[in-house]
């Protein structure tokens, strides 16, 4: 059975998304990274794996697969933008009911049901799922039980204020399943939830 995996870039404080305009992640998904380069292989690593990423329909709309398609072309011989040719390569999956259909290549909308989706994604054939945001849908994805393993890329900063993605899903165990701290201050920890 595939597993979905949600990785999120988060404050030490736990938001994933400022309510100023902070410069307050490593890397804000430009062409400029301050990920050190055990990181981005890392990061790559994860995506050898992946064949769906699911996305929300705002995500989409708002230039996802645009941005990740004009990477792979502009980068095409650098390592760490491997990650973007997967982007394109990879069926994506926007959960809406919304949308009616799909414009972008290799891409498909379903139905907004999450749970029946998701879990009919999860008994098909192939490699796992991801999902990278935004907030609202990471927070529906968790409150419905449906993430199996979170990838939490905690970014050197304080916030103080902004958007989380765990408080509509109530109290849950997790265990550790692995931490890792670069040379760029970024700690990255994975868990799944218990039970």
């Amino acid at each position: 059975m595939k597993k979905l995996i949600l990785q999120m870039q988060m404050s030490v404080d736990g938001f994933v998304g400022a309510n100023e305009d902070h410069p307050w992640q490593l890397w804000e998904w430009g062409d400029e990274s301050g990920w050190d380069d055990e990181l981005k292989q890392d990061f790559n690593a994860v995506f050898a794996g992946i064949d769906t990423i699911l996305l929300s329909r705002k995500m989409v709309q708002e230039g996802y697969l645009t941005h990740w398609g004009n990477a792979a072309k502009k980068f095409p011989r650098d390592p760490f933008y491997a990650f973007a040719q997967r982007v394109v390569d990879a069926q994506k999956v926007v959960l809406s009911d919304k949308l009616k259909h799909s414009v972008w290549e290799r891409t498909r909308v379903a139905s907004g049901d999450l749970p029946r989706e998701v879990n009919a994604l999860k008994a098909g054939e192939g490699g796992d799922m991801a999902v990278f945001g935004g907030a609202g849908f990471a927070s529906a994805l968790i409150a419905a039980g449906l993430v199996d393993e979170f990838q939490l890329f905690i970014n050197p900063a304080v916030l103080g204020a902004g958007r989380r993605i765990f408080d509509q899903g109530g109290f849950q165990n997790l265990a550790l399943l692995g931490s890792k701290a670069y040379a760029c201050g970024m700690v990255v920890n994975s868990y799944a939830p218990v039970g």
